[in-house]
C-alpha cells in the first residue's frame, strides 16, 4: 500500500526520519476525503453543500493520489516489493470487498461476491496497484507526465473503459501519481524546508489567493457547475459520453480540471505546516482513516436522514465530524485493532524459496510491514 516508502531490497533496515511536513500533508488530504464523503448526500438539496463538494474534490482526490506518488518506488520491483503489493494492498482489498459484500447482504441485498468492482472507496486499492506497477516502465519514457496526460484525456472518449478494476478512475487520475513521482524528483521538499520565513509566507499568500479564487469562481458559477456536470469530471469514474458530453472538446474540461488540480496541489502543499504540529503523529494511519471512516459514515449515507433540505448547521457539523473520525481512526488502539488486515503479516501465504533459471535460491525474512502511510 504505497502510501508507504518502499525499503531497498538487500539492504539493511534503517528507519528513516519522517518529514512533518508530508505526515501533516497526508493527514489534512485524508480528513479531505472524509469530508467529501460525509456531505455527498446533502449537495442535491443544497447549493453551500454543493459549493463545498466542488471545492473539495477540485483537489483533495489528486492530492491523495500525488501524494501516494511521491513515495513510490519507480525502479524494477523486486521479490520484496511484489510481497508488499500482495500484503499491503491485495489482501486488505480482498478483506474489506468480501466484507461490504457481506455486510449489504445482511442488510437484505443480493450476495453477489464481485471483485471486478469495487465497493464504495476500495477503487483506490486496485488503482493503486495498477499504479504501482505501472510506474517504472512510465519513467522510462521521455516524458512521463505529458504521456500520462494524454493516457488520461484519451481514456474519457472510450466508453467502454469503465468501473470494472477501477479502470476508469486508474487511467483518468494516472498524471496525479506521476506528478506526485515528478515532485520528489524535482527535490521540491528541500528546497522548500529550506526557504527563509519571509520567502515562505509570500508564496502562502499566493496559495491563499488561488483558493480564495477557487472558491469565488464556485459561489458565483453554482448553478452553471451544476448544469455543466462538473461534478462528474471531478470524480474521474465515468467517460465522457456516459454522461452528456460526446463533443470532442469534453477532453478539454478534463484537461483544464488537471492543470487546475496541479496547481492546487501546490497550493495546499504549501500551505501545510512545515514543523510538527498535533496532528503530524497522525499522518501515518491514513490507510486505517481510509478504509475504516466508510463503515462510520455508512448508516448516515443509507438511512435517508440526510436527504432532502436541510437546516444550516448540518453541514459545517458533519465537516466537523469528518475531523473526528479522522482523529477517532488515527489512534494506536484502532491500529492494534485492525493491523492484522491492513497491515496484514502474512508469511504463510509466500514460499521460502524463489524459482530462478539456474534453481532456487533463499528468500531473506521479510520485515514487518511499516506504519509509514501516507
Amino acid at each position: 500500500m504505497d502510501l508507504m516508502s518502499a525499503r531497498v531490497a538487500g539492504r539493511p533496515h534503517v528507519k528513516k526520519r519522517r518529514v512533518p511536513l508530508w505526515d501533516n500533508a497526508r493527514w489534512i488530504a485524508i480528513t479531505l476525503v472524509v469530508m467529501g464523503h460525509a456531505i455527498l448526500k446533502l449537495i442535491n438539496g443544497s447549493d453551500v453543500a454543493y459549493e463545498a463538494y466542488l471545492f473539495i474534490y477540485a483537489f483533495h482526490v489528486p492530492l491523495f493520489v500525488a501524494v501516494s506518488g511521491y513515495f513510490a518506488r519507480s525502479g524494477p520491483l523486486g521479490t520484496r516489493q511484489l510481497h508488499r503489493l500482495i500484503t499491503d494492498i491485495v489482501f486488505p482489498y480482498v478483506v474489506f470487498e468480501t466484507i461490504w459484500t457481506l455486510l449489504r447482504w445482511l442488510l437484505g441485498g443480493e450476495f453477489n461476491l464481485d471483485y471486478s468492482s469495487a465497493s464504495w472507496t476500495l477503487w483506490f486499492l486496485i488503482s493503486l496497484l495498477a499504479w504501482r506497477l505501472m510506474l517504472p516502465f512510465i519513467v522510462l519514457l521521455r516524458y512521463p507526465l505529458l504521456i500520462s496526460i494524454l493516457i488520461s484525456i484519451g481514456a474519457g472518449y472510450i466508453a467502454s473503459i469503465d468501473g470494472t478494476f477501477a479502470l476508469s478512475r486508474t487511467l483518468g487520475l494516472l498524471p496525479f501519481f506521476v506528478f506526485g513521482w515528478k515532485l520528489r524528483q524535482w527535490k521540491l521538499t528541500a528546497r522548500w524546508l529550506a526557504l527563509g520565513v519571509g520567502k515562505v509566507w509570500r508564496w502562502r499568500v499566493a496559495a491563499l489567493t488561488l483558493f480564495s479564487a477557487l472558491l469565488g469562481v464556485i459561489t458565483l458559477n453554482v448553478d452553471a457547475l451544476r448544469t455543466l456536470k462538473i461534478r462528474q469530471f471531478l470524480l474521474y469514474s465515468e467517460a465522457y459520453p456516459t454522461f452528456g458530453y460526446d463533443q470532442l472538446w469534453a477532453g478539454g474540461i478534463r484537461l483544464g480540471l488537471m492543470l487546475l488540480a496541479f496547481a492546487l496541489i501546490m497550493a495546499f502543499l504549501l500551505l501545510v505546516p512545515r514543523s510538527t504540529t498535533w496532528f503530524t503523529a497522525l499522518g501515518s494511519a491514513t490507510m486505517y482513516i481510509y478504509l475504516l471512516h466508510s463503515f462510520l459514515l455508512f448508516p448516515l449515507r443509507e438511512s435517508g436522514v440526510l436527504g432532502g433540505v436541510q437546516p444550516a448547521w448540518v453541514l459545517p457539523a458533519l465537516l466537523l465530524l469528518s475531523v473526528l473520525i479522522s482523529v477517532l481512526l488515527s489512534l494506536p488502539i484502532v491500529k492494534r485493532l485492525f493491523r492484522p488486515v491492513i497491515e496484514p503479516r502474512v508469511r504463510w501465504l509466500f514460499r521460502r524459496h524463489e524459482s530462478t533459471h539456474t534453481g532456487t535460491i533463499v528468500l531473506p525474512p521479510m520485515d514487518p510491514p511499516s506504519a509509514e502511510q501516507a
